[in-house]
C-alpha cells in the first residue's frame, strides 16, 4: 500500500493529542521497518534519509507516550521492529483507511465521474 496514488482517499490523519498523530507516511515508515526489520533500509524504500526516519520514529516513540518501534544495535541483534502497542497502531489505522475509502467510495465515483465530464468540455 505504499505510495498508493489511485483515486479517492490519499491523505487520513488521525490526531490522538497535541504530540501525536498518525497519517500515511508515518504508517508506510512503520510498516516497512515491520517488513524489513531495518530504519535504514525503510528509509531508503521511502527516499528519505536515515536521520529523517530515525527522527519520525523518536517523534512516534515519544508523541505516543510508549514505544512503537524498537531499535537495538550491536552485535547480531541490529535492527528494528515494531512493539505490540506499535503492531495495534499500524493496524487500526490501515482498517480505518480502509473503512474510510469504503464509507466514501460511492461519492468519489460520482466526483470522478463529475470531473471527467468537466474535463472533456475543455
Amino acid at each position: 500500500m505504499h505510495g498508493n496514488k489511485t483515486i479517492g482517499l490519499s491523505h487520513l490523519r488521525i490526531t490522538l493529542s497535541e504530540s501525536f498523530y498518525i497519517g500515511p507516511g508515518r504508517a508506510d515508515l512503520m510498516e516497512l521497518i515491520a517488513e524489513t526489520g531495518s530504519i535504514s533500509e525503510a528509509a531508503r524504500r521511502m527516499g528519505m534519509s536515515y536521520k529523517r526516519a530515525w527522527g519520525l520514529v523518536q517523534v512516534l516513540n515519544e508523541g505516543f507516550g510508549a514505544p512503537l518501534v524498537e531499535a537495538s544495535r550491536g552485535g547480531n541483534a541490529q535492527g528494528a521492529s515494531l512493539t505490540a502497542a506499535g503492531r495495534e497502531v499500524l493496524e487500526r489505522y490501515r482498517g480505518m483507511q480502509e473503512a474510510t475509502r469504503k464509507a466514501i467510495a460511492r461519492d468519489v465515483e460520482a466526483l470522478s465521474a463529475l470531473h471527467g465530464d468537466m474535463s472533456e468540455r475543455k
